[in-house]
């Protein structure tokens, strides 16, 4: 197989720069190139970027587009730079000392809006994976019977105490799945539980030591629970909500208006990352053992690599092989910034009260979600792309989401702030 580093760039720096304006917007299709090139060229205005993450396996794109040299071919070095929070991410893509990250899709809303700490305008540059987190259960509930949303909330009504779950960051993608589960199943995130903040590397240490009943994270912590067993899978965010967005690559508003054709390269260097981890089986192994490694995720290949190829386990003796495992590229179907997904997280942000009033989902949506830059990264990468920006998911409580009444969408749920 020809890997991307064997691969020649469809559109050279050079060629560009000699054919001129008229051939670079031919190779865009048409787009206009006012505004598009910095002086008449895609050279990138920052050739070192560096990009936080978190060790989580839906890193792997940004980490393998290093590793690969992938940024290589669109004139930049992307430098991955491990962090140890979300709101330490959030921080640094404020302050600057970030280019850009792997990172929440909520976070990114949530600063934008001003609602999850420091106001900044934002930026989605593109969707890095669908699905791949889980809700785990600890070892004490399920062997109390608890070890689904219908028999935790039984459980819940007869046990009665105070139960503590922890999320990642509270506008981010992990509360959401956690708060929608909960009330799927009659329990009110905001009542009936206590909701703690904790980083994802460190979730399986407080669920060891009692501080914690569940928790709703990114693999493979939710796999390492069951390797260790503390915990056992409740439910897969996947089966809250089939090809969910997850994680974005994000950064500000400020950075890419000063950067646009940095931020261009940065994007189509992740695109085909994810492409190239999406391509085969080996490929998808190559990137568990890559990310493994403690630089990274630091934890072993085994806890990685089962579930990015669909191999589930509940830590109760079930197994199954699950088709919406996490995705990368999906033919270019998992990375694009659909103004829907965006306007969801708003929806939800507002359910739980992080939100006081009702705000213009879809101008927020395309003020954030960078629609026309991912188009020009993507003809560059030759990914396909949608012809709809929004899109229609049905979630696990029946609940149709298609971004068309939004404010009504957010009021419409039982359980709500």
């Amino acid at each position: 197989m020809t890997t991307p580093t064997q691969t020649k760039p469809n559109l050279t720096r050079r060629s560009l720069i000699k054919a001129g304006a008229s051939v670079t917007a031919a190779a865009f299709g048409g787009l206009s190139t006012q505004g598009v090139w910095a002086a008449g060229s895609d050279k990138p205005e920052k050739e070192e970027v560096k990009v936080g993450f978190i060790p989580l396996t839906d890193c792997a794109s940004v980490v393998m587009a290093s590793v690969l040299g992938i940024d290589k071919k669109y004139g930049i070095k992307i430098t991955p730079s491990k962090e140890a929070s979300w709101p330490g991410v959030r921080d640094k893509l404020v302050n600057g000392e970030l280019d850009a990250a792997h990172v929440l899709y909520g976070l990114v809303y949530g600063v934008h809006l001003g609602v999850s700490g420091p106001k900044k305008d934002m930026a989605v540059l593109m969707t890095l994976n669908n699905n791949g987190q889980a809700i785990t259960l600890s070892k004490k509930l399920a062997d109390k019977g608890a070890v689904d949303g219908a028999s935790l909330a039984k459980l819940m009504k007869t046990d009665k105490r105070e139960y503590t779950f922890a999320q990642t960051f509270p506008t981010g993608t992990h509360a959401m799945w956690l708060y929608y589960w909960l009330a799927a199943h009659g329990i009110d995130p905001m009542k009936d539980a206590k909701i703690i903040t904790v980083p994802p590397p460190q979730m399986v240490a407080n669920m060891r030591v009692g501080n914690m009943d569940g928790y709703c994270v990114g693999e493979p912590w939710g796999h390492r629970a069951i390797a260790d067993g503390i915990g056992i899978t409740g439910v897969t965010t996947q089966d809250i909500w089939k090809d969910h967005p997850e994680k974005v690559l994000g950064t500000s508003a400020e950075w890419v208006n000063k950067y646009p054709n940095t931020a261009r390269a940065l994007t189509a260097a992740v695109l085909e990352a994810g492409k190239w981890i999406d391509a085969s089986l080996s490929n998808k192994n190559k990137m568990a053992e890559t990310i493994a490694d403690k630089s990274y995720v630091n934890t072993s290949v085994d806890v990685i690599n089962q579930r990015i190829l669909g191999r589930y386990q509940n830590g109760m003796g079930k197994t199954w092989d699950d088709p919406n495992y996490m995705k990368f590229y999906n033919d270019g179907a998992v990375n694009f910034p659909y103004l829907s997904d965006g306007m969801w997280f708003l929806t939800q942000h507002k359910r739980w009260g992080l939100l006081k009033a009702d705000v213009d989902y879809l101008a927020v949506a395309k003020q954030i979600n960078r629609i026309d830059l991912y188009k020009q990264a993507a003809t560059a990468a030759k990914v396909n792309v949608p012809k709809d920006v929004m899109r229609t998911s049905k979630l696990i409580d029946g609940t149709v989401w298609d971004g068309k009444n939004p404010s009504a969408y957010a009021a419409s749920f039982k359980i709500r702030a």
